[in-house]
């Protein structure tokens, strides 16, 4: 018996990538080109900023306790968080109590069909002489 000739090795695919795509001039670079360090006093008015945002934060910040009760913004927070939490549990038992009623409604109704079917094909079919032994 002659052997199929086996199939030559398949190159792989080669799609056109357009950042690699030879144009008509030179040819494009794919690796961005890196900028030069930025100046000195361009570092250091940003460090300023930075500092100076970090510094007025702070000082909002230290002014809360004096405004409000923090202790009771906790507590109210922790007693809503627990509000919240019960309230989605017992929506989610409803649901599910729903969802349970619903398949027992669905189970209800194809127990009747098909008793309903039963019925319809054994008053259907026409009475035949009762079987014989099945050897005679």
């Amino acid at each position: 018996m002659t052997e199929p000739p086996r199939p030559q090795p398949a190159r792989p695919l080669e799609l056109p990538s357009p950042a690699l795509r030879p144009s008509r001039g030179r040819p494009r670079r794919a690796v961005p080109r890196r900028r030069g360090p930025r100046p000195r006093w361009r570092q250091v008015g940003t460090g300023l900023l930075l500092g100076a945002a970090g510094a007025g934060l702070l000082l909002g910040l230290m002014q809360i306790p004096d405004r409000l009760d923090a202790l009771l913004l906790v507590s109210n927070a922790i007693a809503n968080l627990i509000t919240g939490l019960s309230h989605l549990s017992i929506g989610v038992l409803q649901l599910a109590g729903v969802l349970m009623v619903v398949a027992l409604a669905l189970l209800a109704l194809l127990l009747l069909v098909g008793g309903g079917v039963r019925i319809f094909r054994a008053l259907s079919t026409p009475l035949g002489p009762p079987p014989g032994p099945p050897g005679g």
